[in-house]
């Protein structure tokens, strides 16, 4: 099992860490965005608590949350470019949103998706161990903001890793795999770009507040 605060370098290309998506598991993503894919919404398949503090009552298992988070999650565009390389070299960060923010308002990015995932199941099983994954892809330009690295949320179970709340495809529960670097392998080629790095943190801040100290000095930087 990979270990916090080791990068995973994958080094994967597209033709090869597709090969594993062309068998038609799943359809291969929008590249260009970490928006969900199309999708018809199930109401009612998961319990739906009157509030945060109810939720972390009734909500067992990563499933539990997970299938909700299929329900109910909206993505953000506008915030996914105010929270972009681009613009955190011009201005800084912007506050990822605290779980029971989010249960009230289940609208945002990758990040503001695996924090909730990552506390809630912490309040609810500790014995998963959640942990993120923090993926950098090749850099990607959308509206004239420079995307790299994208958020998830990962557990184990029986000495394997199983990711999920993933922005892209909520509510889809994603392994097992033996490590990191296996669900990288696999999730490149699902979304059609190279990835560069994966690594698997007990939380976000500490990476938020080194790209943000970082940025401005590479943005100055020469080419």
């Amino acid at each position: 099992m990979a270990r916090w605060h080791h990068p995973v370098v994958v080094g994967l290309t597209l033709l090869c860490a597709g090969a594993g998506w062309a068998a038609g598991r799943e359809p291969l993503a929008d590249p260009a965005s970490d928006a969900p894919e199309a999708r018809e919404i199930a109401g009612g398949a998961a319990p739906t608590p009157a509030s945060y503090a109810q939720a972390l009552q009734t909500w067992r298992r990563p499933e539990d949350l997970n299938a909700w988070l299929g329900e109910h999650f909206e993505y953000d565009l506008p915030r996914a470019l105010r929270l972009s390389e681009t613009q955190r070299a011009r201005s800084g960060t912007l506050p990822i949103h605290e779980p029971a923010a989010f249960f009230a308002s289940p609208r945002g990015v990758c990040v503001d998706v695996a924090r909730f995932a990552v506390e809630s199941l912490r309040a609810i099983d500790p014995q998963a161990k959640a942990s993120y994954l923090m993926i950098e892809f090749n850099p990607a330009t959308l509206s004239g903001q420079t995307l790299r690295r994208h958020w998830v949320a990962a557990f184990e179970r029986d000495g394997w890793l199983y990711v999920f709340a993933d922005s892209k495809r909520p509510g889809h529960l994603a392994g097992p795999y033996a490590d990191a670097a296996a669900f990288a392998a696999d999730y490149a080629g699902y979304r059609g770009r190279e990835i560069v790095a994966v690594r698997q943190l007990p939380g976000y801040q500490r990476q938020q507040r080194q790209l943000a100290t970082r940025q401005p000095r590479e943005a100055a930087a020469p080419p």
